[in-house]
């Protein structure tokens, strides 16, 4: 089973990830979406295995803590990743947050767009 691509807590909950020529989007709307860049993400961080210690750090410092229900659903959202499946933590510059599952191709999509 792939990642699903969509926003999986936070605001935008459900929302799907899309890539069009190059260009990473959020849709919001039918017909509004944001883009994934510098110019839009103030922060990521991946939650994975080997960042669990840090993700639950920043569980416990708020970063995280809005987007999902406690530091147990985050935990059961690592377990269940897969191979090629990445769960990204994004702080919107307006504020918002989002918790994203992502394929590998979003994902380094993502990370190019951001650095």
């Amino acid at each position: 089973m792939g990642a699903k691509n969509k926003v999986i807590a936070g605001d935008y909950n459900g929302k799907q990830i899309s890539q069009t020529f190059g260009t990473l989007m959020l849709s919001t709307g039918l017909f509004s979406s944001i883009q994934l860049d510098k110019s839009t993400i103030d922060s990521y961080e991946v939650m994975d295995e080997s960042h669990s210690k840090s993700a639950t750090s920043a569980v416990g410092r708020g970063l995280v803590g809005g987007l999902l229900l406690g530091p147990v659903g985050l935990l059961a959202g690592l377990s269940a990743k897969s191979k090629g499946v990445h769960i990204v933590a994004i702080q919107f510059k307006d504020g918002k947050k989002s918790l994203i599952e992502m394929d590998e191709k979003i994902y380094k999509s993502l990370l190019k767009k951001c650095f």
